[in-house]
């Protein structure tokens, strides 16, 4: 147990610092992300599922699909353990909260997404560390 704890921390501290695609603001300042978003579960030896749980700033959010994007392209590159990753909007925060959790979850989206380049450069900002 205290194992999965200590493990808790690399997740939370890797999404804190993702910025806002429209705003300055990283998404723990404006309270998108928060550590208590964050659950991890041990499936395996040495395998973990880690469940995301994200409020998008108002319930209509254009922009609630790109940050699910850059939580899941941040989360997969840093993460230092194997890992499933599952990316929710916190129920009742969206107003097309299912459809954008299938999004968020279905690999061949993800990885069409990632293949726009405009989608990139953008995902690209949000997740880069500041200097």
């Amino acid at each position: 147990r205290c194992f999965i704890v200590a493990r808790l921390s690399p997740a939370s501290d890797i999404i804190r610092t993702i910025r806002d695609p429209e705003k300055p603001n990283t998404l723990e300042e404006l309270e998108v992300v928060t550590e208590n978003c964050v659950e991890v579960q041990e499936i395996g030896e040495d395998e973990y599922l880690v469940i995301i749980r994200f409020t998008p700033t108002v319930p209509h959010c254009s922009l609630a699909t790109l940050i699910g994007l850059c939580l899941r392209i941040k989360l997969q590159r840093c993460l230092p353990f194997r890992h499933k990753l599952e990316i929710y909007i916190s129920e009742g925060t969206h107003s097309t909260e299912e459809d954008i959790n299938k999004q968020i979850n279905d690999k061949e989206r993800v990885a069409a997404a990632m293949e726009n380049p405009n989608l990139r450069e953008i995902v690209e900002q949000c997740v880069t560390e500041p200097d």
